[in-house]
């Protein structure tokens, strides 16, 4: 095959690295010819082909230090193979086996591994360059003069987190490349349908960023100008795009075909095959002789039947319950730290103020993000002076971008560092929901990876803000294995269990009522203090019936029953939604024989609902009545004072209290 490819400007490469990077672009092509024959075999369930894309993969790896992170596509395989990971260990996670990546719980490359500083890549797609966000502050604000690498492929630059991502690095000077595989079609769709401009390295200059557009099929110019720009970027951090032009030659997977493809656009790019023109360039310079080919193909052929024996060998792996419901939540020693007698009558909102400062002296490394944080205070001025305390680079006020800012969260995480991410109103975190329930909750479960962040979300009515700014959403959250949902009441409840929340290295959402911010008072230990999350308080005894709520709603079953005063009732403070008190609950529903839950939110779908099934499915024969639920109605929430008051369930609860006492 003739060269097609232009070594001569980055011909100054000696004979053993030209030989290394020749090796290291052989073995992910054997590697995915010999997966192409067992996918047809049935040994493995699906295959992302990246041949004619190896050269990629080689170069960026390449020219990243070990330590530094890279995020990898599902075409990367070369990045696995250059960082070294054993072969078995691949295979295994391809067939799902233990010495893989996830113990079985995900396939192909969604895996990620601390040992080679790799995170696997997100089917989303957007995530994945908020994470690198992340990753890439962090090691500005550990000042280690470390980058990170990133993927995607150009499907993923027409999605919104491609533009809040760059935008939040350009406005950081994050130290992160983003690398774009340009390989022409998202899936079958060609780019001339995906998006209107020559080059995507032309969007760096809506960002303010610069970029670059390299032949992605000649290794060494992707070698060279790689670590070209990753030296500078070390000593200069800020965020470079990079276009990738390539081709994928074979279907975006192995069912998909080609066919969607111009014969004479594969011809083509089959000239341009990276390998065999890197090959004849190497025959031609006199570096690569017969003998050292034979002997390249030969070892790793050898070694990749010798890993396959290994993996093809490994037992399956044997469905163990108690092991799937442990891996949901990383592990808490709970260290519990009990409230001095120095204490202050506080309001809410303090207390939430009070417990991210301390927590802000107890953790040095901890970052608040979110938007008008900093200067500012926040919307309800909680972080008010806490720039002048801890400076802009722990409290940071972000673009309106809720997505990527959840997902660098994950990013500083990964990279060993706590934060708190604050919504503006609870409302909002719709524009972040995939990564929280897509990225956030599964982290531990799918490869042992901490997601330590704590989302802060005021919410609720009561206060006129209307449907956009008054929801208390908590029901989206607490279906979802993996995330912790915080809901408190009081004070002290706020504070403890605030502090808790950001010891936790799993990931909580925090709920924070607005009305109860100014309105609420109790007094509070100054000090530092836990609560431990997880364990319902138990406000009032009684004989009558169980009254289970949390959040506002626990303030509304108090002052109704100031004016019940025949009846006695257990109320249960739940301040923690997941997980869920249950023994508190059943407890006092086995005592009193009646239970009747408040919720703020509305009726269908909502914690009450939940709460009433366990109850009914595990205290039935203890029941003198029907599990009660009052909530608001099923409408979105209004603006005006008397249609608000309308769809809040505070104006039905006490009828309800009274009707279900004399059941």
């Amino acid at each position: 095959m003739p060269i097609n490819i232009d070594y001569s400007l980055n011909s100054s490469f000696n004979d053993a690295t030209l030989l290394h990077l020749y090796k290291c672009l052989l073995k992910p092509r054997f590697i995915e010819e010999k997966m192409l024959i067992l996918l047809r075999q049935g040994k493995i369930s699906k295959w992302f082909s990246g041949i004619g894309q190896e050269a990629i993969s080689i170069g960026v790896t390449l020219a990243l230090e070990k330590d530094e992170y890279i995020l990898p596509m599902h075409r990367n395989l070369g990045v696995f193979t250059t960082r070294g990971i054993p072969l078995y260990r691949l295979f295994s996670q391809w067939q799902g086996k233990a010495n893989g990546f996830t113990k079985g719980r995900d396939r192909s490359f969604h895996f990620g591994t601390q040992e080679y500083n790799i995170v696997g890549m997100i089917s989303h797609l957007g995530p994945q360059l908020g994470v690198a966000d992340g990753i890439a502050l962090a090691n500005k604000l550990k000042n280690n003069n470390k980058i990170c690498a990133v993927f995607t492929g150009e499907g993923g630059t027409s999605e919104g987190d491609f533009h809040e991502a760059l935008n939040v690095a350009s406005v950081w000077s994050l130290p992160v490349l983003f690398c774009v595989e340009n390989n022409g079609y998202g899936l079958s769709t060609p780019n001339s349908e995906q998006f209107n401009c020559n080059n995507i390295a032309d969007k760096g200059i809506g960002y303010g960023m610069e970029s670059h557009i390299i032949d992605g099929n000649n290794v060494l110019e992707v070698y060279s100008k790689v670590n070209e720009l990753a030296k500078s970027v070390r000593k200069n951090p800020r965020p470079i795009l990079i276009e990738f032009k390539t081709f994928r030659i074979r279907g975006h997977e192995e069912a998909s075909g080609t066919k969607y493809v111009p014969e004479d656009v594969l011809e083509f790019w089959r000239a341009k095959d990276p390998i065999t023109n890197f090959e004849a360039f190497l025959k031609n310079k006199g570096v690569l002789s017969a003998i050292i080919e034979q002997q390249y193909k030969e070892e790793i052929t050898a070694e990749i039947h010798e890993h396959l024996q290994i993996a093809f060998n490994e037992e399956k792996i044997i469905p163990n319950l108690e092991t799937e419901l442990k891996d949901v939540f990383k592990p808490l020693d709970y260290q519990e730290i009990k409230p001095s007698s120095n204490k202050k009558n506080i309001r809410f909102v303090d207390a939430i103020s009070d417990g991210l400062k301390l927590s802000m002296e107890n953790h040095k490394d901890l970052v608040i993000m979110g938007q008008d944080v900093a200067e500012y205070g926040g919307v309800f001025k909680i972080t008010d002076g806490f720039v002048a305390k801890f400076g802009k680079e722990r409290i940071r006020n972000t673009p309106i971008c809720e997505s990527v800012i959840i997902s660098a969260a994950y990013g500083l995480s990964v990279n060993g560092v706590k934060s708190i991410v604050e919504m503006q109103f609870a409302d909002f975190v719709s524009s972040g929901f995939n990564p929280i329930v897509n990225l956030l909750a599964k982290s531990h479960y799918r490869w042992s990876e901490k997601a330590d962040i704590v989302v802060r979300m005021p919410c609720g009515a009561g206060v006129g803000a209307g449907p956009f700014h008054s929801q208390t959403n908590e029901a989206w959250f607490t279906k979802t294995p993996g995330l912790k949902v915080i809901y408190p009441a009081f004070p002290e409840d706020a504070k403890g269990l605030l502090i808790s929340a950001i010891n936790d290295p799993n990931p909580v959402l925090f709920f924070e009522h607005k009305a109860l911010y100014r309105s609420v008072y109790q007094d509070v230990s100054e000090d530092y203090f836990t609560t431990e999350i997880g364990k319902a308080n138990l406000l009032k005894t009684g004989i009558h019936l169980t009254i289970i709520s949390y959040g506002a709603a626990i303030h509304w079953v108090l002052e109704a029953l100031e004016n019940l005063s025949n009846i006695y009732a257990d109320i249960i403070d739940l301040r923690t939604l997941q997980p869920l008190d249950i023994d508190t609950i059943f407890t006092s529903v086995r005592k009193t024989g009646k239970a009747i839950i408040v919720q703020e939110d509305s009726l269908f779908g909502g914690i009450a609902s939940e709460i009433s099934a366990l109850i009914q499915e595990h205290c039935f024969e203890f029941l003198d009545a029907p599990v009660q639920r009052v909530a608001s109605i099923d409408t979105p929430i209004p603006f005006q004072s008397d249609l608000e008051q309308q769809y809040l369930s505070k104006n039905k609860l006490r009828e309800r209290i009274q009707s279900l006492h004399q059941y």
